[in-house]
């Protein structure tokens, strides 16, 4: 892409990542209510690891394709758009159906429809601001997306609490067993997922290729078979700057499913003390980890904007490193708090780590990875954060019982200590800006 892209103000970086409200509100919901329904389905707490490997499986093999793919796509309406439309519509799908699942298999199959949904519009959408953005603008670019992220999943997390507080009945029932609030906030965030991608796109569409640059779309092989050369070559020749990014993505992503996974069972052990997925104090530790996740995405939401001149000055990674650190120590806190209140403080540790999350990696990344590869190098990226998914969802169930004693506030213990190793990582992480090999006339 060319160097000479225009400055976006404020209000256009804003409207360009409204898209991404939409899609992190599905994330959200996903986050904070799966594990539920799979246990109001029959699902058991040591299986639970398995029952999410939609999530990591569809990114691992969507992901680097969509993002090849949308290097090399010319269309009228862009290169990256097609693929937010069309995700986004298969998105609102899914989430129309998984609170009607009538069994666990069902629920299961569905998630992984939903999730190759999100991930045919996810890494197009990093890309697309990669793309649109001066380098000098992409911190603020990627810091706005990670906060509507945070604000997108606060009003996830908290969708099932704002309409018992509205005045639905907490305890209503549909016929699968799965609460009435829950199906309200699946249909809430379909109609979301579609209507905030859809004004993106309008408000600020993508830039024109130039001459050059459509010449050397159009000069590259086309097929299944060279997109996958595509994604070999990219991998082969992988800036020093990602490879060094792994370690970290390994120690964090494997962290945060161990939160997402067990948050639900360990609150009704250590506040409700119950493990019965029938019974009312676990429905009650549903509803309070809507609050306390909606909590830290609202802190989430507020710090991606305040990291940005701190990103600037001190750098991505040492911010980032700070964050996860706070996150770590707080992850460690909550089995030891039983007061609903006091459980707010850890999260403001974990809503800083959130936005960093979200954002400061992509910093790292953007200004090391050569602009006519940003489709295909975001999507691979992608791969640091599916394969400790997929790694933490094969090893968790085989030390549960082992190693962790069955209890699920030990395994919260120990994301919080491999979000310290992860900060530990990205302060080995050095940057080297990569050159384009596109002309840029």
């Amino acid at each position: 892409m060319s160097t000479l892209k225009p400055r976006l103000t404020f209000w256009q970086i804003v409207s360009m990542n409204v898209g991404f409200f939409g899609i992190q509100f599905s994330f959200g919901l996903q986050q904070s209510n799966m594990s539920p329904i799979y246990q109001y389905l029959g699902a058991d707490e040591a299986s639970l690891p398995l029952l999410w490997l939609a999530g990591p499986m569809t990114g691992l093999l969507v992901q680097p394709l969509i993002g090849a793919m949308s290097d090399r796509t010319v269309s009228r309406w862009g290169r990256r758009t097609p693929y937010f439309l069309i995700g986004a519509i298969l998105c609102s799908l899914g989430l129309l159906l998984m609170p009607f699942s009538p069994t666990l298999w069902f629920a299961a199959g569905l998630l992984w429809i939903l999730d190759a949904a999100n991930n045919v519009t996810m890494e197009p959408y990093r890309a697309y601001v990669s793309d649109r953005l001066d380098s000098s603008q992409h911190s603020l670019g990627f810091l706005t997306q990670a906060a509507f992220t945070g604000l997108a999943q606060t009003l996830a997390y908290l969708a099932p609490s704002l309409l018992v507080w509205f005045g639905m009945n907490k305890d209503a029932l549909a016929g699968n067993q799965i609460p009435q609030i829950t199906v309200t906030a699946f249909l809430i965030g379909a109609f979301f997922s579609i209507t905030t991608v859809w004004w993106s796109v309008r408000q600020v569409p993508e830039l024109p290729l130039t001459a050059a640059e459509l010449q050397h779309i159009q000069a590259q092989p086309r097929g299944l078979r060279a997109t996958l050369t595509e994604i070999w070559d990219a991998l082969r020749d992988m800036p020093t700057t990602m490879r060094q990014l792994w370690w970290m993505k390994l120690f964090q992503w494997y962290a945060m499913m161990c939160y997402w996974i067990y948050i639900v069972p360990s609150l009704a052990s250590t506040v409700f003390h119950t493990s019965d997925a029938t019974s009312e104090g676990f429905r009650d530790a549903g509803l309070l980890n809507g609050q306390i996740g909606g909590f830290y995405n609202f802190v989430a939401f507020l710090s991606a904007f305040a990291m940005v001149p701190f990103t600037r000055r001190f750098g991505a990674k040492y911010v980032h490193a700070l964050c996860l650190c706070l996150a770590g120590a707080g992850m460690w806190a909550i089995p030891e708090i039983q007061n609903r209140w006091l459980l707010l403080l850890p999260m403001l540790g974990v809503g800083m780590a959130w936005a960093s999350i979200m954002g400061n990696p992509y910093v790292l990344l953007a200004g090391s990875i050569p602009p006519e590869r940003a489709g295909v190098y975001m999507g691979i990226f992608n791969m640091f954060i599916v394969i400790p998914m997929l790694i933490q969802m094969v090893t968790l169930p085989l030390i549960y019982h082992r190693l962790l004693d069955g209890h699920p506030d030990n395994v919260i213990r120990l994301a919080g200590a491999l979000l310290v190793c992860a900060a530990l990582a990205v302060l080995r992480v050095q940057t080297r800006p990569a050159a384009s090999a596109v002309p840029t006339a």
